[in-house]
């Protein structure tokens, strides 16, 4: 049995691979492992849980506000809220762990189980081992006046929002006078994105902002863009943004309808910061898969990017570890440390916005810091994964490519985390180069690296 933890929380189709059970018995386990580590020291503990709108989150969010309560846990249901929203509150309402149920930007049959720390932060990878040993050990259960209570948390996408508005550069005007198409995804920010924006004086067309329970990501939200890149010309809007299912993710759309991606939101956000004076050490922290020519932009800019593995939870730790403010990926998940303990697609869009009204420069204009090099990625399924570092015919291979891209792009083979099979990113300065670069060391991986 493999890992059950994956780059963000338990993951999985709900009621087959992620069932009540396990649910209830990942929130027992959370709940003793957290206590034992100190978190709960002193006071009775306490949790925040919520969800993203998907039918299975109903079920899913009982089983574990069940098993903390079970455990002893004061539990806070804050209901559909995004992701970061729960950070936040974990946070605000001192409480020792937050729980979201959501399978983020998936389609509506999977869910998930994540969880922060007291803070609102992130569990590192050996608290979440010790949380999957915790699950086979019995424990003591508390009965009485020792079981939690359960409350919900009717403020929640308020206080969430307040606190978003309150972010905002109070140097900076408002956003009066910009039409501002956002995406929500029929997610968990279906609420907080209009009002967040609109208190900020914006002209808002909402978008795929009413959730039933199974129109979640269909066809909407960041990882189908069509329907706001269109809406966005056809409303004549200053920009777009689509979120993720949870919230945690955000990609622009500029008032010709071109796709902004979290490399370029990134980039705007770091020379932005870096001007303001408020960029430690003028660093921005991204992750191995962003684009060269984001590299490059930051480098023009005297800006130093410090690489990190893929996932935002390692974008965190790096940004932990030196200090730094700012970091992100391409896929839209950008943190500002000086306001969020995790990703945030609301809070993303607000500082984009803040730096256009700042500015007075179309999105279009900002974006245009950075020129993105041509991407091509290929999955090569059925091989030894564990082996596409130490071979020397693949070793041979990504030199040779290397040195015919001669500086000017960038190769890397990473193995997928979950399945059997490498993935290969080429980057050159036209599409036909690195389609061809990709392709011969595609077809180098599959023969080299064949399961035997």
């Amino acid at each position: 049995m493999g890992r059950l933890f994956g780059t963000d929380g338990v993951r999985g189709l709900a009621n087959d691979d992620l069932t009540v059970e396990l649910a209830l018995d990942l929130a027992v386990a959370a709940a003793h492992v957290l206590g034992e580590a100190g978190a709960f020291a002193g006071h009775r503990p306490s949790a925040v849980v919520g969800r993203d709108p998907r039918a299975s989150g109903e079920f899913l969010e009982a089983a574990v506000v069940a098993g903390l309560g079970s455990a002893g846990v004061d539990v806070w249901r804050a209901g559909v809220v995004p992701t970061p929203a729960v950070a936040h509150l974990t946070g605000a309402t001192g409480a020792d762990l937050g729980v979201v149920l959501s399978a983020s930007h998936n389609p509506m049959p999977d869910n998930g189980v994540k969880f922060f720390a007291r803070g609102g932060h992130k569990l590192d990878d050996a608290i979440e081992d010790a949380v999957e040993l915790r699950l086979r050990e019995p424990w003591q259960r508390p009965v009485g006046a020792d079981v939690g209570r359960i409350r919900d948390l009717p403020d929640s996408t308020e206080r969430y929002v307040d606190h978003l508005v309150a972010s905002y550069p109070a140097s900076v005007r408002r956003l009066d006078g910009l039409r501002v198409v956002v995406d929500c995804a029929n997610g968990a920010a279906y609420a907080a994105v209009p009002a967040v924006l609109r208190r900020l004086g914006a002209d808002v067309v909402a978008l795929h902002a009413q959730p039933d329970g199974l129109n979640i990501n269909a066809g909407c939200g960041s990882t189908h863009p069509q329907d706001l890149r269109a809406a966005v010309v056809a409303e004549q809007a200053d920009a777009g943004f689509a979120l993720d299912g949870d919230g945690d993710r955000c990609l622009g759309v500029d008032h010709t309808g071109e796709l902004v991606d979290g490399d370029h939101l990134l980039a705007i956000l770091a020379v932005a910061m870096r001007d303001a004076g408020v960029l430690r050490d003028d660093t921005v922290v991204a992750t191995v898969m962003s684009n060269l020519g984001f590299v490059q932009a930051m480098e023009r800019e005297r800006i130093r990017v410090l690489r990190a593995a893929v996932g935002d939870r390692y974008v965190l730790a790096a940004m932990a570890a030196g200090g730094y403010v700012l970091g992100g990926e391409q896929s839209g998940h950008v943190v500002l440390a000086e306001h969020a303990t995790t990703g945030d697609g609301v809070l993303t869009a607000v500082h984009v916005l803040a730096r256009m009204a700042a500015t007075g420069r179309p999105l279009a204009d900002l974006a245009a810091v950075m020129t993105q090099l041509p991407q091509v990625l290929v999955n090569v399924p059925g091989v030894d994964k564990s082996r596409a570092d130490t071979d020397p015919d693949v070793a041979s291979a990504v030199a040779a490519a290397e040195a015919g891209l001669a500086g000017a792009g960038r190769v890397l083979l990473r193995p997928s985390g979950t399945e059997p099979l490498v993935r290969v990113m080429v980057e050159a300065p036209t599409a036909e180069q690195a389609d061809a670069v990709a392709r011969g060391l595609a077809d180098v991986v599959e023969q080299a690296l064949a399961l035997r």
